[in-house]
């Protein structure tokens, strides 16, 4: 074959294979979310430790919380666990969540704490039985690195909400804001939809959205970029929320999503806590945290919500990551519904 046309017909496969990687994302994005089964009472709840360090002592009043919703427990062998910072070695962290993966009578997987620590072992879980038995992975905070994986190579639906290390010491005595967001873990976990409003904010930019609800903390995020558990945010509404970054940093961090494509074709985008670290005397960034989003979604038109109750904070509820949801960005506030 002559050397022309021997690069002509070259081209073209060149082309599709790498048309076809490039858009890889896009053909994910595009398959329709899977729903884990809702929980029945009777059913097992596993609380295993990806991450950070938590005694069992420290996780009692979640278990007893759950076992009076009807729940059974099934405590992971690293709880009570600690190696330095972790719930465990790695290799101890990686198959106390794999056999409960793969347990077929745990019906959802409840990460104790955040911390850090998912990212060391996320590439060496493997999710063959989930994908054939899938089961609600619940947690928040550093658990955005299971909650992107799992939505980006699974497109499967998981719970971003409060951990053990956040249920209240004394039930009867708790502040109305902890016993809301904790009872709206049991309700995404049995199959209510879940709706929630936002004060309103004059720095709100106003409109309607339609699209899955995804995202988490916004340090984790930025960080997974262009690894296997990049998070694609095309069509979906995304949420953020972060703590103890200083302004700067947020200002880097939102950048990266501004420059990596992630803010270009939101349907909304929805703002919860981030708590700054303050700024060094001498060292002021000059730009508040809403000023930071403003600038970053000048170009774009879709609905911006402030102040939403999720992060780390008391005000911090169930959202089902993965599942469509319908945003509404007013005078009067935000609202968010499972659709």
């Amino acid at each position: 074959m002559k050397r022309k046309h021997f690069l002509s017909a070259l081209l073209p496969a060149a082309f599709t294979l790498s048309t076809a990687k490039l858009y890889a994302g896009e053909t994910d994005f595009r398959r329709h979310i899977k729903i884990p089964p809702y929980l029945q009472v009777g059913h097992t709840i596993g609380i295993t430790c990806p991450a950070g360090f938590i005694t069992l002592e420290e996780c009692q009043p979640a278990i007893q919380l759950m076992q009076n919703w009807g729940f059974k427990i099934e405590v992971g062998k690293t709880v009570g666990k600690r190696s330095f910072t972790f719930g465990g070695t790695d290799e101890e962290r990686l198959a106390d969540f794999q056999s409960m993966l793969d347990d077929p009578n745990i019906k959802a997987i409840m990460c104790a704490r955040g911390g850090y620590g998912a990212v060391r072992i996320i590439d060496d879980l493997d999710f063959q039985t989930f994908k054939r038995y899938p089961k609600w992975i619940i947690g928040f905070s550093d658990i955005t690195v299971l909650h992107n994986h799992i939505n980006r190579n699974f497109r499967t639906a998981t719970l971003h909400s409060k951990m053990c290390n956040s249920f209240p010491l004394d039930w009867s005595s708790a502040e109305p804001v902890q016993v809301e967001t904790i009872l709206s873990i049991k309700k995404a976990l049995i199959g209510e939809q879940l709706s929630y409003i936002s004060p309103a904010s004059k720095f709100n930019r106003l409109g309607k959205a339609n699209g899955e609800l995804v995202g988490g903390n916004l340090s984790l995020i930025a960080a997974l970029a262009g690894s296997k558990s990049d998070l694609i945010t095309k069509n979906k509404i995304l949420f953020l929320e972060d703590t103890h970054e200083q302004l700067y940093n947020l200002d880097r961090l939102f950048f990266n999503l501004k420059r990596s494509g992630k803010l270009d074709h939101l349907q909304g985008l929805i703002i919860g806590s981030f708590n700054p670290k303050p700024d060094d005397a001498g060292e002021e960034f000059g730009k508040t945290i809403e000023e930071i989003v403003l600038e970053k979604v000048k170009d774009y038109h879709y609905p911006v919500c402030f102040d939403f109750p999720v992060g780390h904070q008391k005000n911090n509820f169930a959202l089902k990551c993965g599942i469509k949801h319908q945003l509404s960005v007013d005078e009067n506030g935000g609202s968010l519904m499972e659709s």
